[in-house]
């Protein structure tokens, strides 16, 4: 008689997910961010705007402390003198929550079943689609002080401060699209390292030049503007399909789903972004707007909330101005989005002040200004972006953005890219 096969576990069938997709995950580069995080911190939430790698972000993570287990695993099976080897042991769990599982059963079922199995690290994917996942989580954390929790976050999702239930408890880190030096080193298989703002307003200069005498920066800056935030252009045959399936999916899921907006405003959602793709970088007329889509003013403030929310635009405002003020200049999000607009050549000016605000404002604080200054970092440095450099020395700090090396106050535009 044939012997019955032993029926799989709920854990065996996410186990088999797991694997698979761990052996088949690839993150070309290290990203920065990477050693930035306290991995000890039993509660951790990955932000970041769609289709910048959070996923992937995880599942590296998962190899690293698979290997350094398998490490100590073989290292306890050389020093055992018996035939007889210790159980290995499975540290990780990758999940997503699209499972129908997630219908029936509750993350801390799920965790439960993980930690008596001798599991430690529980990343859970599309957590955002979990009702009252943040309450499932605190759940997680005060019954299981050996388990840590690593999850994705979607930017409009309560989180730190504004989530009651994880108060404390999360420490939460944002996950950035590829920085210019990123992609840099993704291209040339060079290992430049980033720069404080602060050693590029002192030695800018000195920096670009060593660099350029590995490189030239500018023959890869302007592919950068075009498609090199989004890790997807290593992927994609074509890269406009892919990104404009992100931004639809920033729409009718960070947007209409997570904001619970009904689904009949996503067309007014969509054309409101495609009025500012044709005029960023610009100020923000609101009552104009709001005559060209139908809807009332705040309802449009409103709107332009969740896109910034859902990194498709940037907001500038001045100096201790916040919404729901009107802000001073609207910009689109980076310059990968801001060119998908096909009937429209943008300015080159406004393609390097979307890269200087992109890049500088996900550590710095930017804002405008009402001296003569483009803009005003940290409350303390004024800066300009131009187009070109001159013969004569700029006043203040000005990114420019066709400068290959640095000279007195002219700093090259590409260089900021190094800042993380």
């Amino acid at each position: 008689m044939e012997q019955e096969k032993p029926r799989r576990t709920m854990l065996d069938a996410f186990f088999q997910t797991h694997e698979a997709l761990v052996k088949r995950a690839f993150m070309p580069i290290r990203r920065q961010l990477m050693d930035e995080i306290n991995w000890e911190d039993r509660l951790i939430a990955i932000k970041g705007g769609r289709g910048v790698g959070k996923t992937d972000f995880m599942l590296f993570r998962i190899k690293e402390i698979e290997q350094a287990y398998q490490e100590q695993y073989e290292r306890e099976i050389a020093a055992i003198k018996s035939r007889r080897k210790p159980k290995p042991v499975r540290p990780c769990l990758y999940v997503n929550l699209n499972d129908f599982f997630f219908t029936q059963h509750t993350i801390v079922e799920l965790a439960s079943r993980f930690v008596k199995a001798g599991g430690r690290y529980l990343f859970i994917d599309q957590i955002f689609k979990y009702p009252h996942w943040s309450r499932e989580l605190k759940r997680c954390y005060l019954k299981y002080p050996n388990l840590h929790v690593v999850f994705c976050a979607t930017p409009v999702m309560p989180i730190d401060e504004e989530n009651n239930y994880l108060q404390d408890i999360v420490h939460s880190y944002n996950l950035r699209g590829f920085s210019f030096r990123e992609y840099l080193n993704l291209q040339t298989g060079l290992h430049f390292r980033s720069y404080s703002l602060e050693e590029i307003l002192q030695h800018h200069a000195s920096i670009s030049r060593e660099i350029c005498e590995r490189v030239h920066p500018l023959e890869y800056f302007r592919n950068y503007l075009h498609h090199g935030f989004y890790p997807s252009y290593l992927e994609s045959k074509n890269f406009e399909s892919a990104l404009l399936k992100v931004m639809n999916s920033q729409l009718e899921v960070d947007v209409l789903m997570i904001k619970q907006i009904d689904v009949s405003c996503l067309h007014k959602l969509r054309k409101l972004l495609y009025i500012l793709m044709r005029e960023t970088p610009c100020a923000l007329n609101v009552s104009s707007i709001s005559d060209e889509i139908g809807l009332s003013r705040a309802t449009v403030m409103n709107y332009i909330k969740y896109l910034k929310d859902s990194r498709l635009i940037n907001l500038l405002y001045p100096e201790d101005k916040n919404f729901p003020m009107k802000p001073t200049r609207v910009y689109m999000h980076n310059t990968n989005v801001a060119r998908m607009d096909f009937t429209r050549v943008i300015p080159a000016i406004d393609m390097y002040e979307t890269f200087f605000y992109n890049t500088v404002h996900g550590s710095h604080r930017v804002n405008a200004t009402e001296r003569s200054a483009m803009f005003i970092v940290d409350n303390q440095y004024f800066f300009d972006v131009k187009e070109k450099g001159t013969v004569r020395d700029a006043i203040r700090p000005t990114a420019i953005g066709e400068l290959e090396t640095g000279r007195g106050n002219q700093i090259p535009l590409w260089l900021l890219g190094f800042l993380y």
